[in-house]
C-alpha cells in the first residue's frame, strides 16, 4: 500500500516551494557575482560581535540499520519511505573573526517516516518531533558584493518528544536523547534590510537510537541511527 494522499500532497507543495526558493537564490547570486551592480547592502553587518535571527526550513529523515547475524526467513532489509518535514528555530551568532563564527541554533523539527518489513504490505508510521540543539562553527569566504559562501559543521543534541521510550506498550520505541554530528554549506545574501542565508546540512546520529523493537524482522536489527538532511532559510 502506498502513502496516504494528504502526505503526497504536502510533499509536492513543499517541493515546489523549495524549487522556487532555490531559483531565487541562484538568480540573486548570479546577479551579485557577475553583474555590474556594486551597491553594498548592510556593509557593517558582519562587524557586530553578536547577531540574532530565526530560520524556517525543511527536513527529510531516514534510518540506517545495522543487522545482527541471526537468520531472517523473510529477507533482511527493512523498507523506508521518507517524507518532507518542517524546521523552525532561533539563531544566536558570535563573531570570532572575519571568516569564523560560532553559532547556536535551537529549533523544533517535525517529520514522519514510514517503514515496512519485507513480509508485510502495510507501512508503519513513525511521527517524530525533535527539539534540536546544534552548536556549529561557520567558516566563511571573503564577501563579494552582497554574496558570501560558507561551510558549517559541529555537534548537536536531539530530544525526541515522540520517542515512546517511557511507554511499555509501544512495539517500536526509540531513545529520547540522541547525539549527532553535522556538516553542510550555504551562502549569505545581503539584502537591503536583512541578511538571508539559505543552507543545506547533513545530520548523522552517533549513538544507537533503538530502545525496543518488536516483530520477526525488527528483532534482527542490532542498532539503528537517524540520518537527515536539513534545508534552512535563515533571516538575520
Amino acid at each position: 500500500m502506498g502513502l496516504p494522499p494528504f502526505i503526497l500532497l504536502q510533499n509536492n507543495t513543499m517541493k515546489k516551494f523549495f524549487v522556487l526558493s532555490l531559483l531565487f537564490c541562484v538568480q540573486f547570486s548570479y546577479a551579485q557575482l557577475f553583474s555590474g551592480d556594486k551597491i553594498i547592502n548592510n556593509a557593517n553587518f558582519d562587524k557586530q560581535r553578536f547577531s540574532w535571527g530565526y530560520f524556517l526550513g525543511f527536513n527529510t529523515y531516514d534510518f540506517k540499520f545495522d543487522y545482527n547475524d541471526e537468520p531472517q526467513p523473510s529477507g533482511r532489509d527493512l523498507i523506508i519511505s521518507k517524507s518532507i518535514g518542517f524546521n523552525v528555530g532561533l539563531l544566536g551568532n558570535l563573531r570570532l573573526n572575519n571568516n569564523l563564527d560560532l553559532r547556536l541554533a535551537p529549533g523544533v523539527n517535525f517529520n514522519t517516516r514510514n517503514f515496512r518489513s519485507p513480509s508485510t504490505r502495510e507501512f508503519d508510521e513513525i511521527t517524530s518531533t525533535y527539539i534540536h540543539i546544534p552548536l556549529l562553527l561557520k567558516f566563511s569566504a571573503d564577501r563579494k558584493n552582497n554574496f558570501k559562501p560558507f561551510i558549517i559543521g559541529g555537534l548537536s543534541t536531539s530530544i525526541n518528544l515522540s520517542s515512546g521510550e517511557d511507554n511499555p506498550e509501544e512495539k517500536f520505541s526509540l531513545k529520547t536523547i540522541n547525539y549527532n554530528y553535522e556538516i553542510g554549506l550555504g551562502v549569505d545574501l545581503y539584502l537591503y534590510y536583512f541578511k538571508f542565508s539559505p543552507s543545506i546540512r547533513g545530520v548523522f546520529t552517533i549513538n544507537d537510537e533503538k530502545n525496543k523493537l518488536s516483530g520477526a524482522e525488527l528483532r534482527q536489527v542490532d542498532a539503528l541511527r537517524s540520518r537527515a538532511i536539513f534545508i534552512n532559510f535563515t533571516f538575520q
